[in-house]
């Protein structure tokens, strides 16, 4: 080919156009496409608004995708916080779901859900289940970052005692200043035994105070509405105390009899005192079949007894039932249950460690009835 007769645009022969590429070489930084990875352009060299064929998403699609992985990353910690509850559930042997539920305030089904990872939990649920296991704060926060809620107090908080980690009692009636003073001294004296089930009564037998050892053992009486927080009313209607406690008849007669002449001795009728009237009105509504009990006129002094507690999650355990009263306030007493062996102290630890146990699901009059 001539000179002359090279057409408009093309190279002579042995010349190149300038920016135009000979055949078989490569400009300079070019990626061949074997090399290319889909969806990138070459090292470099970027081509404004260039998507690569296949990748191609439109606007809705996008954000259906952005969805749909939102989703899969919520299911993701919805697994891992059922995993993670399940764990701690089994750190207490033979501690079912069911229980976990109940002390929660969820359905069993939604609850064994939840521990699969096929619900998602509220920060509401997640902090009930929290105190139900006795989550400590590191847990708790843990938790809590699973279904999106920040712990409120992310400072690392002071390990609390275990009463606080059992649901938040009601607060309690206006007492008395001698029976306050009474159970502000006495209090101490209750938590300082540590496996002993203890309770604090005054005259009327209405339960002022009380450890953790006994919440453990037969529920936390801070459940219960304030009318029905007395020993006697417990005694007849609890069927938690009629069905696990073997001596309950004998120990409820003789307890009624230590009532009924402790009060006549200190306040006369019981007929003209408006509180043991209530408490009376009480029974008779809820248990008239055992009228004769709290109407029998039997007036003697409690004795010293050992009973035996059949409990479902850690077996039989022994005590030695004693009833004091100080010598400062003889208006009040204190009823001390105090385990016969080594075993038996034992299991009560076990069971102070366990989930609080809630018995029942009727929070108008309490937890005690099954």
């Amino acid at each position: 080919m001539t000179p002359d007769s090279a057409a408009p645009g093309d190279a002579t022969s042995g010349n190149t156009i300038p920016g135009s590429m000979i055949p078989g070489s490569m400009i300079p930084g070019e990626v061949t496409p074997a090399e290319a990875t889909p969806g990138e352009a070459p090292p470099g060299e970027v081509i404004p608004g260039e998507v690569i064929p296949g990748e191609m998403l439109l606007a809705s699609e996008a954000a259906t995708d952005s969805d749909v992985r939102q989703e899969a990353r919520q299911g993701a910690r919805q697994r891992e916080l059922g995993r993670f509850l399940q764990a701690h559930r089994e750190r207490v042997p033979g501690l079912p779901r069911e229980q976990v539920a109940v002390a929660s305030g969820l359905q069993p089904v939604w609850y064994t859900w939840l521990e699969q990872g096929r619900v998602q939990a509220s920060e509401e649920v997640v902090e009930a289940v929290a105190r139900t296991l006795r989550l400590d704060a590191d847990a708790r926060r843990h938790a809590l970052a699973l279904v999106g809620s920040p712990a409120r107090t992310s400072p690392r908080q002071p390990q609390q005692p275990q009463q606080s980690l059992r649901p938040q009692r009601p607060p309690q009636p206006p007492q008395p200043p001698q029976t306050r003073t009474v159970t502000r001294l006495l209090r101490p004296v209750l938590e300082s035994w540590l496996t002993s089930p203890a309770l604090l009564l005054d005259h009327r037998f209405d339960i002022i105070g009380w450890n953790d050892a006994y919440a453990a053992l037969w529920t936390d009486p801070g459940l219960l509405d304030e009318r029905r927080r007395n020993l006697v009313y417990l005694l007849i209607t609890s069927r938690l105390l009629a069905t696990t406690l073997h001596e309950w008849e004998s120990v409820t007669k003789d307890l009624l009899a230590q009532f009924h002449g402790q009060f006549h001795d200190q306040s006369g009728d019981e007929r003209d005192d408006e509180r043991i009237r209530e408490i009376f009105t009480l029974l008779e509504a809820e248990r008239a079949e055992l009228r004769p009990w709290w109407e029998s006129q039997s007036a003697r002094e409690f004795t010293t007894r050992t009973v035996t507690v059949n409990t479902a999650t850690v077996g039989e355990i022994r005590l030695v039932l004693s009833l004091f009263r100080p010598m400062d306030d003889p208006d009040s007493g204190i009823l001390l249950q105090t385990p016969v062996s080594h075993t038996d102290r034992t299991r009560i630890r076990q069971l102070i460690e366990l989930p609080a146990r809630w018995v029942g699901n009727d929070r108008a009059r309490g937890f005690y009835d099954q």
